[in-house]
């Protein structure tokens, strides 16, 4: 596409979104300050809503979870009293037989061990008797399955749950697939590709891979909360208390160095968006790179934004990488406690000792979650951050939409006429004026003019890529704002300056424009415009693979493969945008010819910079700062000695001319 319509756009408003570098170029658009981000809850409850679809699967998941986590938190309690039945029977096996426990404690105490008497009253004892090994093989058995179902249970929720989130994953790849179908073409001229491209990729695979990690760890981990916290309270409120402490500073902990890495998390996914749009940009221009030697500028940039990126995700990691040796060390100051306190309870005879092993064990159990919790904030902070992205891009204006019912032309001749139309891209800067013209069917139009004028804008308003400030634009007698933006797209044919060429065979890339073409059209089209003769010459013929940058073929080929596409699609309007750019002059000839032929009955508008390509146009169209200055033949505007005469003469007078000559031509 020609760069006429750049220079408007150069200055359109951008969007307010967090996005990558807005200019173009190796060195565009580098050093744009961090946006801030959305609020962090209203995208975390926008996230999860996604999950609504997947309501069955969650309650599977909840109720596996439930299982999973009961029979773990039941399992320490059976081991504690494993544990007691051991030091019980051995305790018991060591003391005289034929002496009652009511006996040994009045003769302790009689003798002034009132700590050992305490000790004694708290178990359940028989003296002579050793370990019930039956009981103990028996709690074992218990545990054991315990433990292999809390295993099986966790393993079908984690079944499950990858199901839910891939689906949600899904659904949101496929919105993001229709939201970018729907958008004007007016966001992609603001957009990098390469943040795009992050947004649809990196962001989304953070998203399901965030999902993924803290919805099993949040649920598994709140549910071990609850069910740990019943469990300890059963087994001793004045212990419980103590555990309790460490809620408040775990939320505390939690809350204060989750605010100051959510800020790092934005800033790590915004450096990634800009990095990998400024790797494609360069990727892309890389031979213009080489050719005006840039290489070392271009690495710099890149050693800068990549020293950006690396400085915000070591901050965001490092940052929220605090959090889980801080839970650790509440944890063990809680444990600490527990063990002493615990201790001088089962001193006393207040807890029997599997008790307190069994509390030990579940205040770890209780400080674990809370701790992966606090882990978590990481990967669900950075799994906002990206979502926050993403619903940026999901929440874009889009074009408007079809009109309802939709007309459609009762015939096709491809008159089309211009009705007082104004365009601009932003409100202040005028481009295109009250323009007025008729297109009649069979005619070739072709538009000239300086760069900036106006052209490629004026074409690309009859493909409907941008809507009209006023007036209106008919095909064969109907307003194309009434037809869908499909119809009238089928109707056109569109060759641009830019070949554009997809990875697959020639065959496959020609067929693009009318898929259920048969091989003899595709060969006729081909032949047509030139394209066969040197398709023969390939060894695989019109199987011929191409890559994505269709390396393979020449530019010249390149194009001439871009018209054929058009030229088979058989459109009613044919639109040519510098389309012969590329090819040699003599393919250019033929080319001519070629089209020529296929004109008929067909209205084409040519874009053009070279004059002598549009002499047998049946109307010059002259454009000067968006309005149509002249307008005629290419004999009709030489004799008019006008604003057509001095294009003419600065392109082929122009060597007999100095340079400020020619400038003051221009």
């Amino acid at each position: 596409m020609s760069d006429d319509k750049n220079g408007q756009q150069a200055a359109t408003a951008r969007p307010p979104v967090r996005r990558g570098p807005g200019g173009h170029g190796p060195f565009g658009g580098m050093g744009m300050p961090a946006e801030k981000s959305m609020n962090f809850g209203p995208s975390a409850k926008r996230l999860i809503g996604r999950l609504r679809p997947e309501w069955f699967g969650i309650i599977w998941v909840l109720l596996l979870a439930v299982a999973s986590v009961a029979m773990t938190v039941i399992g320490p309690k059976l081991l504690g009293n494993g544990t007691t039945l051991i030091f019980e029977g051995a305790f018991s096996q060591s003391l005289p037989a034929g002496v009652t426990k009511a006996q040994l404690i009045a003769g302790l105490r009689a003798q002034g061990e009132d700590g050992k008497a305490d000790l004694l009253s708290g178990m359940h004892l028989t003296p002579g008797v050793g370990i019930d090994f039956h009981a103990l093989s028996m709690i074992l058995i218990w545990v054991l399955a315990l433990y292999i179902l809390s295993s099986v249970f966790g393993w079908l929720q984690a079944y499950v749950l990858n199901d839910v989130v891939q689906r949600t994953v899904y659904r949101l790849r496929e919105d993001i697939e229709a939201k970018v179908n729907r958008l004007p073409l007016s966001y992609f001229d603001k957009t990098p590709r390469g943040e795009l491209l992050s947004r649809t990729t990196n962001d989304v695979d953070n998203i399901s891979q965030s999902l993924q990690q803290t919805l099993s760890q949040i649920v598994t981990s709140l549910l071990m909360v609850v069910g740990v916290l019943l469990m300890m309270l059963l087994t001793s409120p004045l212990l419980t208390v103590i555990a309790l402490v460490t809620i408040p500073l775990t939320i505390g902990i939690t809350m204060v160095i989750a605010k100051r890495s959510q800020k790092m998390f934005v800033a790590q996914w915004k450096n990634t968006g800009e990095l990998n749009a400024q790797i494609e940009e360069n990727f892309t221009g890389h031979a213009l790179v080489k050719v005006f030697g840039r290489q070392k500028e271009v690495a710099t940039v890149f050693g800068d934004k990549n020293e950006e990126l690396y400085q915000a995700s070591f901050g965001a990691q490092f940052v929220s990488g605090i959090i889980m040796p801080s839970m650790m060390f509440v944890g063990n100051l809680v444990y600490v406690a527990i063990a002493v306190v615990g201790g001088l309870q089962v001193a006393s005879g207040a807890m029997r000792i599997g008790d307190i092993q069994a509390f030990i064990q579940y205040s770890r159990q209780f400080t674990q979650p809370l701790t992966q919790l606090g882990s978590m904030a990481n990967l669900l902070q950075s799994g906002v951050a990206s979502a926050e992205r993403v619903f940026e891009l999901l929440d874009a204006d889009e074009q408007s939409a079809d009109a309802e019912p939709a007309s459609s032309p009762a015939a096709t001749s491809g008159r089309l006429e211009f009705d007082d139309v104004s365009f601009r891209y932003t409100e202040d800067k005028p481009l295109i004026e009250q323009v007025n013209l008729v297109a009649q069917p069979g005619h070739t139009i072709a538009i000239v003019g300086p760069t900036g004028a106006g052209k490629t804008t004026l074409v690309n308003l009859i493909m409907r890529f941008y809507e009209l400030n006023s007036g209106r634009i008919t095909l064969d007698g109907v307003d194309i704002a009434t037809m869908t933006r499909d119809d009238l797209r089928t109707r056109i044919g569109m060759v641009l300056q830019d070949t554009w060429l997809f990875g697959g065979t020639i065959r496959e890339n020609i067929a693009y424009g009318r898929p259920d073409a048969t091989e003899e059209e595709i060969v006729d089209a081909a032949t047509a415009t030139y394209v066969d003769r040197f398709v023969r010459t390939l060894p695989d013929g019109y199987d011929t693979m191409l890559d994505d940058e269709a390396s393979n073929v020449s530019a010249g080929e390149k194009q001439l493969l871009t018209i054929a596409r058009a030229f088979l699609a058989r459109p009613s309007v044919l639109i040519l945008d510098e389309a012969t750019s590329s090819v040699d002059t003599r393919t250019e000839v033929l080319v001519q010819h070629a089209m020529a032929a296929l004109r008929s009955d067909r209205t084409s508008f040519v874009i053009a910079h070279r004059l002598s390509t549009i002499r047998d146009a049946d109307l010059i169209l002259v454009m000067e700062n968006g309005q149509i200055v002249e307008q005629g033949s290419h004999t009709e505007l030489l004799e008019a000695d006008g604003a057509y005469a001095r294009l003419y003469d600065a392109q082929f007078a122009g060597p007999i001319l100095t340079d400020e000559e020619l400038v003051e031509e221009a």
